[in-house]
């Protein structure tokens, strides 16, 4: 059974303010920034596919909200690079506990992680998303050293 995002936090967290929030949203940050490196590994730094045409847009179509997953097909027009700033924002303004959607919201994104018309799958989402309690506890353990503990 897996453990919850608080009862993985080391005891010590719990006893310094501030510190189980900060390694929430750090860890969060840093489960974006891998599934952004995962899928410029799997897509844009993997041999061409007949079946797709590297734009840049799925990467650039991930979005972050605290209320609903992204619905598909987000207007078009995002600065590259941009959409990081947006996500930041959500992160930051999250209360601990609460849940911060991520999605890539580009129509074909399901497409590409799933595979379809005899492409190979590519589910950078699962690879990270398996990665979860790693980072936790990562970012659990730079913030300890960063305080001194």
């Amino acid at each position: 059974m897996a453990k919850s995002f608080t009862a993985q936090i080391e005891e010590w967290a719990r006893k310094v303010e501030g510190a189980v929030e900060a390694i929430f949203k750090e860890a969060v940050h840093e489960l974006v920034e891998q599934a952004d490196q995962l899928l410029t590994q799997l897509v844009y730094e993997a041999p061409p596919s007949p079946n797709y045409r590297r734009t840049g847009f799925l990467r650039a179509s991930v979005t972050a909200s605290n209320a609903s997953m992204p619905p598909a097909n987000r207007p078009q027009g995002v600065p590259d690079g941009g959409y990081m700033a947006e996500i930041e924002i959500v992160i930051a303004g999250s209360d601990l506990g609460q849940t911060i959607y991520i999605g890539w919201t580009a129509e074909y994104s399901g497409y590409v992680h799933y595979g379809a018309n005899g492409t190979v799958p590519k589910p950078w989402v699962d690879l990270v998303a398996q990665r979860w309690r790693s980072i936790v506890d990562d970012k659990t353990a730079e913030l300890k050293k960063r305080l001194g503990l």
